[in-house]
């Protein structure tokens, strides 16, 4: 990783490949309640925004430890949202997806993280990325994701002051397992995104139909073909009893 390295103390890494970034401007409103009380909705010109997330983990490694053999790669799809915390912006997950049998119970205990186990299946054939996920759960039989994307311009870096930016560059997670749990807050560390802009046909409504949210055409799509991440411990957020 040709960055500096975090002031925080890492625990573990990890790669993140073949990203697609896909994002809505919503009402603070529709997502004011699925988000604890103790953290303000970011807004850009007024409006929060939703994203959602497919992407491939691994090379997972514990710090001081060789990688896990049984960790192998595995989609994910994360839907989150954006806030502050004082004068701290960060990413707020709403839920989390992912394939791996073992990951997830270890990440929900863990890291209290919001995941749900799902069926993936995860295809990069050249440029383009196909992406279909089924949750694993009654309460969501239908098809939860299906996406097909591709990058479509040459690559750059988000500038200061642009929406870019201020969707991508947070290095601060908050998250809560479930509607009742507490509140953690975690700290990860990469090198600054690698953006294009890209095309995707995407169908996404089961995943934010609990939240109240009819997605239709997303307003932005970027892709980025991943980057290496080191990922700090969590702790219960300060601003939590």
């Amino acid at each position: 990783m040709n960055t500096p390295m975090p002031a925080f103390r890492w625990i573990m890494k990890q790669t993140w490949e073949h990203f697609l970034f896909a994002h809505w401007p919503v009402p603070v409103e529709a997502i004011r309640s699925f988000v604890p009380e103790a953290l303000d909705i970011d807004t850009w010109d007024g409006q929060a925004w939703v994203g959602i997330l497919p992407f491939r983990l691994g090379g997972i490694r514990l710090k001081y430890m060789p990688s896990l053999p049984w960790m192998r790669s595995f989609p994910e799809i994360n839907v989150r949202t954006y806030i502050r915390s004082g004068e701290e912006s960060a990413i707020f997950f709403l839920s989390m997806d992912a394939s791996h049998p073992l990951l997830v119970p270890v990440a929900k205990q863990w890291y209290r993280l919001p995941y749900h186990q799902a069926k993936m299946r995860f295809r990069a054939d050249g440029r383009t990325i196909a992406v279909q996920s089924r949750r694993r759960s009654a309460s969501l039989p239908e098809e939860a994701f299906c996406a097909t994307y591709r990058p479509v311009s040459a690559p750059f870096a988000a500038r200061q002051g642009t929406i870019e930016y201020w969707l991508m560059e947070r290095y601060v997670y908050y998250c809560r397992c479930g509607r009742s749990g507490g509140l953690y807050r975690g700290e990860v560390h990469h090198a600054p995104w690698e953006l294009r802009t890209a095309e995707a046909d995407l169908s996404c409504h089961a995943l934010t139909r609990g939240f109240g949210l009819e997605l239709g055409t997303p307003a932005l799509l970027h892709y980025s073909r991943g980057t290496r991440a080191l990922i700090g411990p969590r702790s219960k957020a300060w601003n939590q009893p």
